[in-house]
């Protein structure tokens, strides 16, 4: 954590009167990562430091993840404060749109975007991934799902219930059953998650099901966004508008940890071999961060190397691809 960084920390504590704990799952381009159950014990480990106070403010940046675990770090940073608060610098989709609902406001800077909880479902059974590895999965989503279904009944205008069997038989010839059980579950439980969360914000029973309502299926596309306008006067939920002094400081922020992380750079390992034949590297992929407990950083490491590929009969031309020899992937602290 660099000197400026503890510095901007600081102020925003004394701007809000809280303790600041920071959350950024990356966007890397090629390295991203998502809100996940490994982060928990970190995130617990730096609240144990912290201690109980009455107020801790999360600085989240993340395109989601895992719902259970946005759920179970919403409710383990509950057991250390009574005020919750999310700040929001740029974008909190999905899972980090489903942690929000859980805080008693969020602060949304103007170009902060929320968006429709609509999660992926992985599991060894999901479809693969042609000319990828043996264990590349294509995520299934339960808003498409959702959309091929709704595509047959509607705009189809499928009635038959043996034309319907049809479909639903080539969807399950390309989508395992027990993964198309598994979005059914999904569907029944981000909900569930959301009622949950929505009680510390929203106490309005009609609010809350037009919030549930959109977030999780009215809205129609993962890749809706919703800003801090559309959240408070169209949503209800209860948005703030930073100050000019407090945004700048959660820009410095959040332009700190984007040039630490380099989650503007795209990754090509061709260019960053260069001439070289071979190259290591480290990247920081997802950081937890506060005053008292340090840097935790996912990281991984490695060494990228040119390799030949012998011709073969069906292709005769010599070609060179590169090798991502994988050392260390992992946590890692950071004082």
């Amino acid at each position: 954590m660099t000197d400026e960084r503890k510095a901007l920390y600081e102020a925003i504590e004394k701007e809000r009167n809280s303790k600041l704990l920071v959350y950024i799952t990356g966007d890397k381009a090629g390295w991203e990562t998502q809100i996940a159950n490994d982060a928990t014990d970190y995130i617990t480990e730096h609240l144990d430091k912290i201690g109980v106070v009455p107020k801790i403010s999360l600085f989240l940046f993340t395109n989601g993840g895992n719902t259970l675990a946005g759920w179970n770090i919403v409710n383990l940073i509950r057991q250390f404060c009574d005020d919750f608060e999310i700040i929001v610098p740029g974008k909190a989709r999905s899972t980090g749109t489903l942690m929000c609902l859980g805080a008693n406001r969020i602060i949304m800077t103007k170009q902060a975007t929320l968006g429709p909880i609509d999660p992926s479902v992985n599991t060894p059974l999901n479809p693969t991934i042609p000319n990828a590895g043996p264990q590349a999965r294509v995520p299934v989503s339960v808003e498409a799902i959702k959309g091929f279904l709704e595509l047959a009944k509607h705009e189809l205008n499928l009635k038959d219930e043996r034309a319907l069997a049809d479909i639903f038989n080539v969807l399950a010839d390309k989508v395992h059953p027990l993964v198309l059980g598994e979005v059914y579950r999904a569907i029944g439980q981000i909900q569930m998650l959301a009622r949950k969360l929505l009680v510390n914000q929203v106490t309005d029973e009609e609010k809350i099901k037009k919030i549930i309502s959109f977030l999780c299926s009215e809205s129609g596309s993962h890749d809706y966004t919703i800003n801090r306008r559309e959240a408070k006067n169209e949503l209800g939920l209860n948005i703030e508008k930073p100050s000019q002094d407090l945004y700048e400081l959660i820009n410095k922020t959040y332009i700190s940890i984007r040039e630490e992380l380099e989650l503007r750079s795209p990754f090509n390992p061709d260019a960053y071999i260069g001439n070289d034949g071979a190259r290591t590297y480290s990247i920081k992929r997802t950081l937890v961060e506060s005053l008292p407990g340090g840097t935790d950083c996912f990281v991984s490491e490695g060494r990228f190397a040119r390799v030949s590929i012998p011709p073969m009969p069906q292709n005769p031309v010599q070609q060179i691809a590169i090798q991502d020899q994988r050392i260390f992937e992992g946590w890692k602290h950071y004082d």
